[in-house]
């Protein structure tokens, strides 16, 4: 059946159709962003230094290839969406199921060889198929939608919440499945596998199913020229609201990144709870996708920019009444876990609903490509900052994360410091940043009511 993107409301069945995808994309990235320093670093044994250097050299090496890919978003969307699917589901096959036996004085080569190659495939089939597929969800609705604020954040809505339920699950999932596997696969020999297979399935339903939602095809204002390499960085040369956007986006996304890298290694060696790791990230998420139509109502009322500023204000709060917590705090932890996630939901519904009004207004409707391909290579440069400076750092300081269940001889002080104290240093200056700098600029104070 052929959809008419035009229509307003767009219709619920659309957007559930338009925001599967979302749920195998994060039910991947969960386990590459969270779980590989633990996997290499702490099971395998690879040192951390290690660990972190190819996270950093990956991750960056990725980001720089995120503004190519959004160049040719707009003009190649399904053919890259295929390719990385198919990307995306043999990198993190190979990811989770590096190579069992070799010779000892050959493992730390193997295993970090292995982890660089399989790093590459799978963040540059995540950037082939995420960067076309948000892009898409941006064009779904015509400027001259009605409410077309409160449309724009119901595409980015359904998208990020069938997101968290991939999440959920994916935190949950090794758990579930640790008592029901054999010797020769562990759960995350399985997750691996799961990803892989959901990533491929989903891109060929949604690919099928809506192909023929037409985007909107205003022109765009700025001088795009005919070549999409030369049109790589043109929103961040020309749209000043969206270097003001991008630079909070950063700065949060990267105190955001952190404590996700970090997290496994408080929870074993701060908390000694390792045996609750899927209740305290199922939490986390959960109470994201619950807090998202909770900030879009905020948003309505006080704008968009303040509400996201409050989310910032309740994670500052939260991740300094982490510091003051010590061994067996499961409730207390859990409880952060809630708010955190709540907090995060302000950063998945509202930061891109506004660069959609961004995009829109400098007249880019049906260019969004090159601004996405920004977008997420900030997002990867966060996370290739988070693990390439604060797992080196920690590896400086003498911090080896515990094994075995071995509880380690006293707290580790690097890692409280890391995990609690830098994402609120980040979160305040990118609070000052969104309410003097970006603010002011952006195209709409608020968000309707959803």
């Amino acid at each position: 059946m052929r959809m008419d993107a035009t229509q307003s409301p767009l219709p619920t069945s659309l957007l559930f159709r338009y925001g599967l995808l979302g749920f195998p994309l994060a039910f991947a990235a969960l386990p590459v962003y969270v779980m590989v320093p633990q996997l290499y670093g702490q099971t395998l044994g690879l040192p951390l230094g290690i660990v972190g250097a190819i996270l950093l050299a990956t991750r960056a090496g990725d980001a720089f290839f995120d503004p190519l890919v959004g160049a040719w978003a707009d003009q190649h969307r399904t053919r890259l969406m295929v390719l990385g699917a198919v990307a995306l589901a043999v990198g993190i096959a190979l990811l989770f199921n590096p190579p069992r036996s070799m010779p000892q004085e050959a493992l730390s080569a193997w295993l970090s060889a292995w982890l660089c190659v399989s790093l590459l495939i799978t963040y540059a089939g995540y950037s082939m198929l995420s960067i076309p597929y948000q892009a898409w969800g941006a064009s779904l609705v015509p400027a001259q939608t009605p409410d077309v604020e409160r449309e724009r954040a119901r595409v980015t809505a359904w998208r990020e919440g069938l997101g968290l339920g991939g999440i959920v699950v994916a935190a949950l999932l090794p758990s579930a499945l640790a008592t029901q596997m054999s010797t020769h696969f562990t759960p995350i020999n399985l997750l691996g596998f799961i990803s892989a297979a959901l990533v491929c399935a989903a891109t060929g339903l949604v690919l099928l199913t809506i192909k023929n939602v037409a985007p909107s095809k205003a022109a765009p204002s700025l001088p795009l020229a005919a070549s999409p390499q030369r049109n790589l960085f043109a929103p961040w040369q020309q749209d000043r609201a969206f270097r003001a956007l991008l630079a909070v986006f950063a700065l949060n996304g990267i105190a955001s990144a952190v404590p996700a890298t970090l997290v496994l290694f408080f929870v074993g060696d701060v908390l000694r709870l390792p045996q609750h790791e899927g209740t305290f990230l199922a939490a986390y998420f959960v109470c994201g996708a619950l807090g998202m139509p909770v900030w879009v109502r905020l948003a309505g009322r006080f704008g968009a920019a303040n509400a996201w500023g409050g989310a910032m204000w309740l994670a500052v709060a939260v991740f300094a009444w982490a510091a003051l917590l010590g061994v067996g705090d499961f409730v207390p932890f859990l409880i952060i876990c809630a708010l955190s996630g709540l907090a995060l939901g302000a950063d998945l519904a509202l930061a891109p609903a506004l660069l959609a009004g961004v995009i829109a207004q400098a007249g880019a409707s049906g260019r969004e490509g090159p601004y996405f391909g920004l977008w997420n290579f900030v997002t990867k440069a966060n996370l290739a900052l988070a693990a390439g400076l604060s797992l080196p750092l920690l590896a400086w300081d003498g911090y080896v994360p515990s094994t075995n269940g071995a509880p380690l001889a006293s707290t580790p002080l690097a890692l409280i410091a890391a995990y609690c104290a830098l994402p609120c240093v980040l979160k305040l200056t990118a609070i000052v940043l969104l309410r003097r700098h970006a603010a002011p600029l952006l195209p709409s104070p608020t968000l309707p009511y959803a």
